[in-house]
């Protein structure tokens, strides 16, 4: 799989709206046939600062992703809303899935 994890900083007056700003991207990228997840998350330290964690089947569905018209039209409107150009950690792994985190199993 590809495993991808991404920083946006927002800018402060669009923080609270990326979401709705992002989200059609988010959903056209989520019903994509090679996405894994696509799924967001606010920092607890910064609150202009948006996780981004997604995964895609192998290197034609990521390949497909950033060939899409939404991928496209996404690098069209978002960096408006952005602070700066945003941080990325793009590897591919042997697996198609999470893994369960055995030092803190739950019995």
């Amino acid at each position: 799989m590809i495993f991808i994890t991404a920083k946006f900083r927002v800018k402060p007056e669009h923080a609270d709206q990326w979401p709705q700003i992002s989200a059609g991207f988010t959903n056209a990228t989520r019903n994509e046939p090679g996405c894994l997840w696509f799924d967001w998350s606010r920092s607890l330290e910064d609150p202009n600062e948006y996780v981004l964690v997604e995964a895609f089947r192998d290197g034609e569905a990521g390949v497909a992703h950033v060939q899409s018209e939404h991928f496209k039209h996404a690098q069209q409107t978002l960096p408006q809303h952005l602070a700066e150009t945003p941080r990325v950690i793009n590897t591919s792994l042997d697996q198609d899935d999470w893994s369960l985190l055995g030092e803190m199993a739950v019995d």
